[in-house]
């Protein structure tokens, strides 16, 4: 998936990270609501069928998370799919709300 590439769009109090691949005029959102200058709701990620199976989802939420910890933001996570990679991965429990912090090691 090294070809892939994430944009951020915003406007106001609303973003979105966009995946897009070469060659393909399709692309893959995650959607966003700031709530505070520390706080975002994630409430959507789409993925068109064309990029199905290709780990497109899985690359924005592991980018959401990167911006998370490197911005200093947290996510609430209403969108269904980001909840349940939270679930899978409960390393995210620094930036996602409602999850335990992982240990310190």
């Amino acid at each position: 998936m090294t070809d892939l590439t994430i944009t951020l769009e915003e406007d106001g109090n609303k973003g979105r990270y966009v995946a897009r691949l070469p060659g393909s005029a399709e692309e893959a959102e995650m959607t966003y609501s700031r709530i505070s200058p520390s706080r975002i709701i994630v409430d959507h990620t789409g993925v068109p069928d064309a990029f199905k199976g290709m780990g497109v989802g899985k690359a924005l939420a592991l980018n959401i998370i990167s911006e998370a910890r490197s911005k200093g933001f947290t996510i609430v996570p209403l969108c269904p799919f980001l909840k349940a990679q939270a679930d899978r991965n409960p390393d995210w429990g620094d930036v996602i709300e409602g999850m335990a912090a992982p240990a310190a090691g």
